[in-house]
């Protein structure tokens, strides 16, 4: 007699979805992109291992569109320096990977990529906590994600 209510909550998802969004911070966006590609990563994964190759294609395309046109274009290459020139770098390696992984049928590619987010990630969420209001935002906390850039091309560069 109602039918199904998958309708009304895929409706529901997308405007909580759109509302976090309009209300997130720079930070914040970013951060919520990491997990969408992290996310779309390991659903690769477990359709790779199902052997389900339309999905996997699937959601390593939507990984790879993340990464390009949610990180890597929103980087200030002018105001970021030799950080944002980096983590450019980084970004193009992590699809070159993505897309290996998906010609190559290789999980493992797939997981070095989470490892490189998940890293990153981490260094994006110590830049996003509260700082009490006498202090500007402590430069170990802006050493971090140059730390982290560096040292994820320092050990990938060699692949």
């Amino acid at each position: 007699m109602f039918g199904s209510n998958q309708y009304g909550a895929n409706v529901y998802a997308k405007i909580s979805l759109e509302t976090g969004v309009l209300a997130a911070s720079p930070n914040k966006l970013i951060l919520m992109l990491y997990e969408g590609a992290i996310a779309a990563c390991q659903s690769a994964i477990e359709h790779m291992q199902r052997r389900d190759i339309p999905n996997k294609g699937a959601m390593l395309s939507k990984a790879i569109l993340i990464i390009e046109s949610g990180l890597r274009i929103s980087l200030d290459k002018n105001a970021g320096g030799e950080i944002a020139a980096s983590l450019d770098g980084l970004y193009g390696y992590m699809s070159l990977r993505l897309t290996q992984a998906n010609i190559r049928n290789q999980p493992a590619l797939i997981e070095e990529v989470i490892t490189l987010l998940t890293d990153l990630k981490a260094a994006w969420e110590a830049i996003g906590k509260p700082q009490p209001a006498s202090q500007e935002m402590p430069a170990a906390t802006l050493s971090q994600v140059a730390n982290a850039v560096n040292r994820n091309i320092a050990s990938y560069a060699k692949a």
